[in-house]
């Protein structure tokens, strides 16, 4: 995964030992989860790891399936959907599709997204893959391509079925990969309102119209799995998701989303540590084409610490020493660890910026007598 959604599965740990996390307001939900998504760090969880159903939230690999196939070329947004009576007959939330009268592409994500129709839900999976089941494969394969551990699908429109669930940590590193790999796709997620048919309909994620903030993303209820959110919010460059699974009703599941939002971006701060390419070593390499190598991060490094902890910390490069040609741009040349007193808050890779290829017999040779009396005791 790249960019925001990899920034949530690249960094090798936030351990944040050295300082007391903030301590997040209580929430009603049964499992909920909290993540910057700049630094990927949690900054609060509870049952973030248990199984639920996900409801509607399941739409969102829906989503993020349609998606991928218009960004494949195996789907346009403007080409004509017939609907099925199956999918025109599907019972809950609906955009109101009739058997038989097409509707394009564009639509039927809107009224998946914006209206969490179950009839869109199963018109795009048959677009796609020519039957639901064949659909629901293609979500399993991305959760698990995603790393969603805890997270099995049955259905493309998330009603109850025996043996589909999610949790609210799988759905959040969902979040963040709808967020980063179709930003082009994201705003759908903030349309407030959709009409269809001559039928007007509101997004039920209340957040939109109480904080600006908010752009998406999806909510999701039926009796079992309780009220359900996955909300982000952006403010200046940090953004935030929070999810929220088994609320006991549509009014806490709002006001306990925007709770925990409003303490990610009040009680943490999201610094940027390191830019991306730009050199923080060029130690000495061994065997190749020259002398040294710069050596850097692949992306910005972000830190996400409460309030007031940026002070005092240092940084420690553990170097994979020798190094030895040749050496890969991108190849991983050691750690870079954040510390104060001693106690490490972070690590990140440090990869090389450049190739470097090997040299020729001679400097080979040279090289060699030298990494003799380097390794010398």
């Amino acid at each position: 995964m790249k960019k925001l959604a990899a920034a949530l599965l690249s960094c090798i740990a936030l351990a944040c030992a050295a300082q007391t996390p903030a301590t997040a307001p209580p929430v009603a939900a049964r499992a909920w989860i909290l993540v910057d998504a700049l630094s990927g760090r949690t900054l609060g969880a509870h049952a973030a790891d248990d199984r639920f159903e996900p409801a509607s939230l399941a739409k969102l690999m829906t989503a993020y399936v349609v998606f991928t196939a218009l960004r494949d070329g195996k789907l346009a947004a403007d080409q004509p959907v017939v609907p099925s009576a199956r999918a025109a007959k599907a019972a809950g939330s609906r955009m109101f599709l009739e058997a038989g009268k097409p509707a394009a592409v564009r639509d039927l994500l809107r009224g998946l997204i914006v209206v969490s129709g179950n009839d869109a839900a199963i018109a795009l999976a048959e677009a796609v893959a020519g039957s639901e089941p064949a659909f629901v494969e293609l979500m399993n394969r991305q959760a698990a391509r995603l790393g969603l551990r805890d997270t099995h699908f049955a259905n493309a429109s998330g009603a109850p079925a025996p043996g589909q669930h999610a949790s609210a940590r799988d759905l959040a590193k969902l979040a963040l990969a709808l967020i980063d790999d179709f930003p082009d796709r994201y705003a759908l997620f903030a349309q407030k309102e959709l009409t269809y048919n001559g039928i007007r309909q509101a997004n039920r994620n209340r957040l939109l119209w109480s904080d600006d903030a908010v752009d998406g993303l999806k909510t999701g209820q039926t009796e079992a799995a309780g009220y359900c959110l996955a909300a982000s919010a952006k403010r200046g460059e940090r953004r935030l998701v929070a999810v929220l699974l088994g609320e006991p009703s549509d009014d806490l599941r709002a006001s306990d989303g925007q709770k925990l939002l409003n303490f990610g971006f009040q009680a943490y701060e999201t610094r940027r540590v390191y830019a991306k390419g730009k050199p923080v070593a060029q130690p000495e390499i061994y065997k190749g084409t020259r002398s040294h190598v710069a050596l850097g991060f692949r992306r910005d490094v972000w830190l996400t610490l409460p309030r007031g902890n940026f002070e005092g910390i240092q940084a420690v490069l553990d170097l994979r020493e020798p190094l030895v040609a040749p050496l890969a741009a991108g190849e991983k040349a050691g750690i870079m660890k954040l510390m104060r007193d001693g106690v490490p808050l972070a690590e990140f890779p440090v990869v090389a910026l450049e190739d470097v290829p090997v040299a020729g017999f001679l400097s080979r040779g040279w090289d060699t007598l030298r990494l003799m009396v380097h390794s010398a005791p």
